[in-house]
């Protein structure tokens, strides 16, 4: 079999969650025989059996493939939309339905790309909350939708609980206003509870960076910017107390697994993918910043006696055969 991984946006361009999705995902497929190359746009001779396009393709795009006898698998992250409310998701979809109803305005349809999801030979996600947004928001059939979970490398499933030596907690991700990174931060000096911050900006210039660094003091809020490699990682995690994260919202979110499998505690914004993933084993924020002062003391406090949360993590190898099998069913289907 042969894939194709294509993408809108370089990842020089952004950093993060999704290219080490991308990425471990087409090493793990490599390793378990799947020939994969990324979509060469310049190469018209290039063939393959599927494409898997992460993020959401163009309707012209969708249509082309599928002329040429070429299925697409598509990953999109529904990172904010599949936090919202069920309710609040089913007045989206109704808004959804009445625009495309619409006997006028085709240029603007086929600019917001709703129709995508419905055009493509599969939609890979990661959440049942996901799924829920393809479903309410969209109209798309079950058969349509395949749930497969992300993965962590060998690296963080066998790094057991270190030392928790340290008096901090570790907060890891960009630097960005969707991680909250300087609420965080000013979270943290207000609760006088220390606060690793382990990474960097998407570029040097971004106001949101110049302020979390003026917050930055070596005592309460302390910076790391680069971590090298994956057992520097798990070193870093395995030293700390526990993990927090403050962001806006995610859909997954590497980094709360990883200090997980690390032996962290972990202390979330309280939302649907991380109620879906970490349930009663993890502890939640408010939602209220001056509540959460306290939260985060208490949350500091308690983390020596604290457990790592008990959820199922598996290898990228194990998601990669489950997204093989999308593969298969996929071409199966198709002919």
């Amino acid at each position: 079999m042969k894939v194709l991984f294509d993408h809108n946006l370089p990842f020089a361009l952004a950093h993060g969650g999704l290219q080490t999705q991308v990425e471990q995902t087409r090493a793990a497929l490599l390793g378990l025989g799947v020939e994969v190359e990324w979509l060469r746009w310049w190469d018209d001779q290039q063939r393959c059996d599927v494409i898997h396009h992460f993020g959401t393709a163009s309707v012209a795009y969708l249509r082309q493939a599928r002329a040429m006898g070429r299925p697409v698998v598509m990953t999109t992250l529904f990172t904010e939309t599949c936090n919202r409310t069920d309710a609040r998701l089913v007045r989206q979809g109704w808004l959804v339905r009445c625009v495309l109803k619409l006997p006028f305005g085709e240029g603007l349809k086929e600019h917001l790309q709703w129709r995508a999801f419905g055009l493509c030979a599969r939609n890979v996600v990661g959440l049942e909350a996901e799924r829920r947004v393809l479903e309410l928001v969209h109209g798309i059939e079950p058969r349509l939708v395949a749930l497969v979970p992300l993965g962590l490398s060998e690296t963080f499933l066998k790094a057991g609980q270190g030392s928790r030596a340290g008096a901090h907690l570790v907060s890891t991700g960009t630097i960005t206003p969707r991680k909250r990174t300087v609420e965080l931060a000013r979270l943290a000096r207000a609760a006088r509870v220390p606060v690793l911050f382990a990474g960097k900006a998407y570029h040097e210039s971004d106001p949101y960076w110049r302020k979390f660094q003026s917050l930055v003091d070596g005592e309460f809020v302390r910076h790391q910017p680069h971590v090298e490699g994956e057992a520097a990682m798990v070193e870093l995690l395995r030293g700390a107390r526990g993990f927090v994260l403050m962001s806006t919202w995610e859909n997954w979110c590497l980094s709360a697994h990883e200090a997980a499998a690390c032996g962290l505690p972990v202390l979330l914004p309280d939302q649907k993918w991380s109620r879906e993933r970490f349930g009663a084993e993890a502890n939640y924020f408010t939602g209220d910043l001056a509540r959460d002062v306290d939260v985060l003391r208490r949350f500091h406090e308690a983390c020596p006696k604290l457990p790592a949360p008990r959820v199922s993590i598996v290898s990228w190898i194990d998601a990669s055969r489950k997204l093989i099998a999308v593969y298969n069913e996929v071409l199966r289907t198709s002919r």
